[in-house]
């Protein structure tokens, strides 16, 4: 498998350092999770039969219309549905010409090139010119890690060109919660588009593993039958409810995210260090990546490690972000 963020367990081998010691930064996840409230006992005694709440919830937080061409699927977080829909293109179209950013979230290339198809890997600044050479195309939006993005407008031509020829256009909005003018969720009954959304990174709920695609209603219904009965567990989907319908701590929590997302820019800018992103996330094409994050691994902090640069989180707490401004002042000291 490939490697992610959030694998503390092998820094905390390398380097020795206890689990309540180190400040993970590896991951984009909301560092100030959902409040989740106590759950009904039957939750753990009934098969999670889909519930009409969530479905529902979900339409409404997403703006996906409640008509017969358009439908919302929940599943056991989005890598299930990148992981299914390499399988169902290849039952309803066979082998296909994939087209993906070489710098992004690397399972969308990954599970398409082990379900059979053809992979083409391209600056995510160059997507445009490889609309029409490809049956299906993958864009992060906001992209994880660089924090590129593409407008709606943009996305919605290319989903109407690829549907033209029976293709598809699948849009990663993980991040799309910190960033709701980029979303194409609301647009989700127009051919060919496919919206996948995650409960784990705005949330902060990633162990709960929740996701959603959002799509026409035909391909939905194909991608459930690929996927397979009772994926949601009934916690999670009890969960989702909560979390979806609780709009006075999704609105507090977006004024956090901005104000914290802010805070980090401008404490990496002041070390030297020019970054992109969204509020849940800086990155930078750091020529040092190697020994910065050794660096700051030695100090118990652990940061996401590309061969390209580095992306980091945002602290949990005050005492974290004194830790990294400490840190990152050292490193810019040791450079002089």
């Amino acid at each position: 498998m490939l490697d992610h963020g959030g694998n503390l367990h092998s820094a905390i081998e390398r380097f020795g350092i206890p689990k309540q010691q180190w400040i993970d930064l590896s991951t984009g996840i909301n560092p100030h999770p959902y409040p989740v409230s106590a759950l009904l006992p039957d939750v753990w005694h009934r098969l999670p039969e889909p519930d009409k709440d969530l479905i529902q919830a979900a339409h409404a937080y997403y703006g996906v219309a409640r008509s017969a061409a358009s439908a919302v699927l929940p599943v056991a977080g989005s890598q299930a549905a990148i992981q299914g829909l390499p399988q169902l293109r290849v039952r309803q179209h066979g082998t296909s010409r994939v087209v993906v950013a070489n710098t992004t979230y690397a399972e969308h290339a990954y599970q398409w090139q082990r379900a059979g198809h053809m992979i083409t890997a391209v600056p995510y600044g160059d997507l445009p010119a490889a609309i029409d050479a490809c049956d299906v195309m993958v864009v992060c939006n906001p992209n994880n890690p660089t924090g590129e993005s593409t407008s709606p407008d943009q996305l919605l031509q290319w989903a109407e060109r690829l549907a033209q020829r029976g293709g598809w256009l699948i849009v990663d909005e993980a991040f799309g919660d910190v960033l709701p003018k980029l979303s194409v969720a609301g647009y989700v009954g127009a051919p060919g588009l496919i919206v996948l959304r995650s409960i784990g990174k705005f949330f902060g709920l990633a162990g709960l593993r929740l996701g959603f695609v959002l799509g026409q209603t035909a391909m939905i219904d194909a991608l459930a039958e690929e996927i397979g009965p009772w994926s949601v567990s009934g916690p999670a989907q009890q969960i989702g409810t909560q979390v979806l319908t609780d709009r006075t701590w999704q609105r507090a929590m977006q004024v956090t995210l901005q104000d914290e997302g802010q805070r980090l820019t401008q404490l990496l800018a002041q070390h030297g260090f020019p970054s992109q992103g969204c509020a849940l996330f800086r990155y930078w094409p750091e020529p040092q990546a190697a020994v910065l994050a050794d660096f700051l691994a030695r100090q118990g902090i652990w940061i996401r490690l590309f061969s390209h640069g580095v992306r980091l989180g945002l602290p949990s707490d005050e005492k974290g972000w004194q830790r990294l401004e400490s840190a990152l002042a050292s490193w810019k000291k040791e450079q002089r």
